[in-house]
């Protein structure tokens, strides 16, 4: 028998004994068909907003009712109180502001009433925004508020003060048809298809999992304690939109969850995909998961050590304490309706050869355990996995998806003035590379990209930015595929610089490299006679002399170009690249 089935029990009674969605109300906000085929011709002549990765999960969520009780995005009475007090503007608990960001010549076409169509990528038309608000967040200050940091190592605050466009557009949701999904259709449930689920097995106590990582030995101990702890069946719901950079992707933990799956009692555990945008917000997160669960119909929802919690800060301490979400939670846990499962982590003692809790471990426990990075390098290395630590047919899956001695591909940025030396520091890490390495590695430098990828576009912030992610998006395909990508543009703002980030991140690592040389000295050494132009003003928005250079807070490596010969300056690169393991010694 199916273990994400239960035997069909016909009577529906359990119905009525499931949670209440949060706010009494299962908001859904599709439209019906002849309405929703009305609206969809009515809205090609709306003005349009093609969503990226964060704003297509929030609409999903939105549309299908998992965001209940939010008829849309937030205005601004809404917006305040959420960043201020965790509630919205009529008191309902809700802790994460879900705002749809626009430019501000985009936003100057609009006032209140006015209509937007809302579309994905390939520009199909999903919803129209009714817009009741138009304003201007304070994002400095709902980083404070939110995340409690403007630290940009968190994800979540580097998105919102670099990635972010200034504007809010507010207002109801009216949902034309679901965005399309090609991936683990059958796992893909509604709020609405899964409480019908419940109903129909006779499942009424749900204790719901969230995790965004590979599930292994001490996860089954886990999930499987708290479900017997509460008396309930387990919903394992990994979040299958955005996480963090650097995660493995969701196809391969899909693959591992369900090659766990036999681990479990039969009829014990159902899987489904929640396609959330996590912005790994910690406590604050942790609340917002407990009532996504909570509208999907489970009754208890389980919270482990540092929840949504993005690791440590530049000041190297967590940016959250790990038991943070657990007592957010429990303060709200009257009000919030669905059961807190606060769990502590599961370690493996090889005394006793079992899981056990850590507030259990002794003195005398031998505690084994695996980091991120250790089962990174046994997969890498392909040497042995010890069977305590996961189980044979999840390791196939990870083992399958990251061959032995597979190169790990990376991007090196380098940023600068123009006449910083990017390109001739540049030049010379290449030559040192290939003097060790048999690698691809693609260059592409500032000069060479205009010519040919970015041609046609000029130099407004605008285009400027289009340029630099057309080149962070060609290195992620060149990282994703295990080469080595060397980047030289200008790239004068952190937000495109950013945005360049992300996308390698999502499939290795990526290496800025600000080449810090003054001003002066570049100036000095201008050949083409750039610089005395812009001063002249007959080059306009020339970086360094007539628009901004915005100065990299916390590259991964800093140079003076004027420092040393290039061969010099390039060993400090190389040399980096051996310590974060990406190049052998």
């Amino acid at each position: 028998m199916s273990h994400t089935a239960l035997a069909p029990n016909h009577d529906l009674a359990a119905v009525d004994t499931l949670i209440a969605p949060h706010g009494g109300v299962l908001k859904e906000l599709y439209l019906p068909p002849a309405e929703a085929e009305a609206l969809k011709l009515r809205s090609a002549r709306l003005p349009g907003v093609d969503l990226d990765t964060r704003q297509l999960c929030d609409l999903e969520l939105l549309l299908s009712g998992a965001f209940s009780p939010l008829e849309g995005f937030l205005g601004r009475r809404d917006y305040d109180r959420v960043v201020e007090e965790l509630r919205l503007a009529d008191g309902t608990l809700w802790p994460i502001p879900i705002t749809l960001d626009v430019d501000e010549d985009f936003a100057a076409q609009l006032s209140t009433g006015s209509e937007v169509a809302l579309r994905d990528s390939q520009g199909v038309p999903l919803a129209v925004l009714e817009v009741h608000d138009v304003y201007w967040p304070d994002r400095l200050h709902e980083a404070k508020r939110v995340f409690g940091s403007t630290d940009r190592l968190h994800p979540g605050v580097a998105e919102l003060l670099d990635r972010t466009k200034p504007v809010a557009l507010g207002g109801r949701v009216r949902g034309i048809q679901r965005p399309a999904h090609y991936d683990f259709g059958e796992l893909r449930d509604t709020p609405r298809s899964l409480r019908e689920w419940f109903a129909a097995n006779g499942w009424s106590r749900i204790v719901a999992f969230q995790t965004r990582n590979p599930m292994h030995r001490a996860h089954r101990e886990l999930t499987q304690r708290a479900a017997q702890q509460a008396g309930a069946r387990l919903l394992i719901q990994p979040s299958v939109g955005r996480t963090k950079p650097g995660d493995v992707d969701h196809y391969t933990r899909v693959r591992c969850i369900r090659a766990l799956l036999p681990q479990y009692p039969a009829d014990s555990v159902k899987l489904s995909l929640l396609p959330l945008a996590m912005r790994m917000g910690g406590p604050r997160e942790a609340l917002w998961h407990a009532i996504i669960r909570k509208n999907y119909g489970a009754s208890h929802f389980i919270v482990g050590r540092d929840h949504a919690g993005p690791g440590r800060g530049s000041n190297g301490q967590p940016f959250y304490g790990p038991f943070e979400a657990q007592q957010l939670l429990e303060r709200h846990q009257d009000e919030l309706g669905i059961r807190i499962v606060p769990f502590p982590a599961m370690v493996y003692a090889a005394n006793r050869d079992a899981y056990l809790p850590s507030t259990q471990v002794t003195a005398e426990d031998d505690v084994r355990d695996i980091s991120g990075t250790q089962l990174r390098r046994h997969l890498h290395e392909g040497s042995e996995i010890p069977a305590w630590y996961s189980f044979p047919d999840v390791v196939k899956i990870l083992r399958e998806r990251h061959p032995v001695h597979a190169p790990r591909g990376f991007a090196l940025f380098f940023t600068g003035l123009s006449g910083a030396g990017k390109s001739t520091i540049a030049q010379a890490v290449i030559a040192q590379l290939l003097e060790h390495t048999s690698r691809p590695v693609t260059v592409l430098d500032g000069d060479e990209v205009r010519k040919h990828l970015s041609r046609g576009l000029g130099f407004s912030r605008e285009d400027r930015a289009a340029n630099v992610t057309r080149i962070g998006y060609v290195a992620s395909e060149i990282v994703r595929h295990g080469g080595i990508a060397v980047c030289a543009p200008i790239a004068p703002y952190a937000d495109a610089r950013a945005e360049s980030r992300a996308l390698v991140e999502a499939h290795g690592d990526f290496i800025e490299i600000h080449v810090a040389t003054s001003l002066e000295v570049c100036e000095a050494r201008d050949r083409k006679g750039l610089y005395a132009q812009a001063r002249a003003g007959k080059i306009a928005r020339f970086t360094g002399i007539s628009d901004p250079y915005e100065v990299p807070e916390q590259p991964e490596l800093r140079i003076d170009g004027d420092a040393a010969e290039p061969v010099v300056l390039a060993r400090q690169v190389l040399a980096l690249l051996r310590n974060r393991g990406l190049i052998d010694g």
